[in-house]
């Protein structure tokens, strides 16, 4: 029987991530891996903005005087990631699937692209929370999942499903 082969990527804790999403992407791998045996490779996306304020904080705050805390300087960002992998990994042998780790710091795009340059895989699941972008860059079809699914097409499953993405086939 083939193995099926699945990239997931995450940024944030899978569990967290399927509680948000009604268990969707957790449903979903279990049901492909009733059908054909499956293998999952969790790509861990270092998140990078952890560690940055984001600009409309700082303009607020700029306006009333008062600045918002920036995030500790001793929070490991790639230790997050690593423990994010591993309970996912942890989490998806435990529904019955091979299931391996890798960790990137680079951007979304350029992770997934990486990885899918260098292995085979039947589909790629993005399960993160920061796929969007702003509406302008959404309606220039310049954010991260319009980029992904010129590359990927139909490979690309996305969760939660929005505008961009497509529904997984049952």
């Amino acid at each position: 029987m083939d193995v099926q082969r699945y990239l997931l990527v995450l940024d944030m804790d899978l569990l967290a991530l399927d509680e948000q999403l009604d268990l969707e992407p957790i449903n979903y791998l279990v049901a492909q891996q009733e059908r054909h045996p499956c293998e999952v490779v969790v790509l861990s996306l270092v998140s990078t903005s952890q560690a940055r304020l984001p600009a409309m904080e700082m303009l607020l705050g700029a306006q009333i005087g008062k600045f918002p805390i920036a995030p500790r300087p001793d929070h490991d960002t790639s230790a997050a990631a690593e423990h994010r992998m591993n309970l996912a990994v942890q989490h998806l042998t435990t529904i019955g699937c091979q299931a391996s780790g890798l960790i990137s710091d680079e951007n979304l795009v350029r992770a997934v692209t990486s990885e899918t340059r260098a292995h085979e895989y039947d589909e790629v699941i993005l399960a993160t929370g920061g796929q969007g972008g702003s509406g302008l860059v959404q309606a220039a079809h310049l954010d991260p999942i319009h980029q992904l699914r010129r590359r990927l097409r139909k490979r690309l499953i996305v969760f939660p499903l929005g505008p961009a993405a497509a529904h997984p086939a049952s």
